[in-house]
């Protein structure tokens, strides 16, 4: 989408501020006679990542060059978006008039359609001032934010049918009729289930869900947790914890650990103690902390989602970001997708939640009932949600 506005009086103070900080992870600059190739690339990473804008009509150095008189810049940038771009992407361009030249102004929104590449099929993504092809872990999160690809359903390396819970799996299955005691039967179901694979390998779901031992393989795949004197992370260390094993221990022992670390000053009323200060109650912490471990990405194996316990707030962090089509406007009113779905499938089966979508909007809610603030963010490849005590 191009806007035909133009600044002809005093430049608008955003076109001044970006001209004054000069490129970045969200700013690039472009003379008038750019290459479409070159500005398609630019506006594949700034959709790959966060956005960001281009100022075309600007050298590298801040200086303001111009836009040429003949041709029609707007609809020039336009067709470079709609042709050289795969998907296509939407932007906004808009002119702006300059005491030195004429800039063309184009705003690249972190893209709904992702993974987006150029017509060379590169796949980019912006690392600080400069754009570079994405890595295959890049590659693997831009795809699962997709949907067109379940980390959870991947075969993890050097494990077999021994470092599944063979008694966890015959109690699940039998519920639903299967029989895992015939040995010729046992590969076959559990590979229509996703615990393993044709090839006899266990899943990451399979592994996170039933293994003997997860963290064997998987040795991000827990939770830690830290209790805080204060207000900041450099405060005295009150309680640290690691909590790890299948997914259904880590979610019940971080919610003893939460509940146990939490004040509950109370004076007595009539024949029973009373809670002096507001509470969160247990459903809250335990839809947040499943809500961390069925939908975090397992693919980023740096960092195991966080706990954080702070005298004015409480911090549930889990690596990865929201999927395409999921927003922080529309997780209080419901709005969901399964990143792992074998995790979330086997997760409902196991009365751990279910898929109606009413988890993050009843958290969002109890808070604000109470006054409480709470807030929901992403901040680089994670995702954060944050209760005010």
């Amino acid at each position: 989408m191009a806007s035909n506005k133009s600044f002809d009086d005093d430049p608008p103070a955003e076109i001044l501020a970006l001209l004054r900080q000069g490129e970045n992870s969200s700013v690039e600059f472009k003379s008038a006679n750019a290459h479409p190739d070159s500005l398609a690339r630019e506006m594949v990473a700034f959709a790959n990542t966060q956005g960001g804008t281009l100022l075309i009509g600007v050298e590298d150095d801040g200086s303001i060059s111009g836009l040429t008189e003949s041709p029609d810049h707007e609809a020039r940038i336009a067709n470079i978006a709609r042709n050289n771009v795969n998907p296509p992407i939407t932007i906004e361009s808009t002119v702006v008039t300059m005491p030195e030249g004429r800039i063309l102004m184009v705003k690249v929104a972190r893209g709904r359609d992702r993974p987006y590449q150029t017509r060379q099929n590169q796949f980019l993504v912006r690392v600080g001032s400069t754009n570079r092809t994405a890595t295959q872990g890049e590659l693997l999160r831009l795809f699962q934010q997709a949907g067109l690809f379940h980390y959870d359903a991947t075969a993890v390396p050097g494990t077999g049918i021994a470092d599944l819970n063979l008694a966890a799996l015959d109690r699940h299955f039998s519920q639903y009729g299967f029989d895992l005691t015939a040995e010729e039967d046992k590969p076959r179901i559990l590979a229509n289930a996703d615990v393993m694979t044709e090839t006899g390998e266990a899943t990451v779901a399979g592994l996170l869900l039933f293994g003997i031992n997860p963290q064997r393989h998987l040795s991000y795949a827990g939770i830690s947790f830290a209790h805080f004197a204060g207000d900041e992370i450099t405060e005295e260390l009150i309680d640290k914890q690691v909590i790890e094993g299948v997914l259904g221990f880590q979610v019940d022992s971080a919610l003893a650990v939460l509940r146990n670390n939490l004040r509950r000053p109370s004076q007595i009323q009539g024949l029973r103690a009373e809670d002096t200060h507001f509470q969160y109650p247990d459903k809250v912490f335990r839809e947040l902390l499943v809500n961390a471990v069925v939908h975090r990405n397992y693919a980023i194996t740096g960092s195991r989602i966080r706990v954080q316990l702070f005298a004015d707030r409480i911090e549930f962090i889990s690596p990865g970001r929201l999927p395409n089509s999921v927003s922080i406007a529309k997780l209080p009113m419901g709005v969901s997708y399964a990143v792992n779905p074998i995790l979330v499938k086997f997760m409902e089966n196991m009365r751990y939640m279910d898929r109606l979508g009413r988890g993050l909007p009843m958290v969002w809610q109890t808070a604000r009932h109470h006054q409480r603030e709470i807030r929901f963010e992403e901040i680089g490849e994670e995702f954060r949600v944050v209760l005010g005590r």
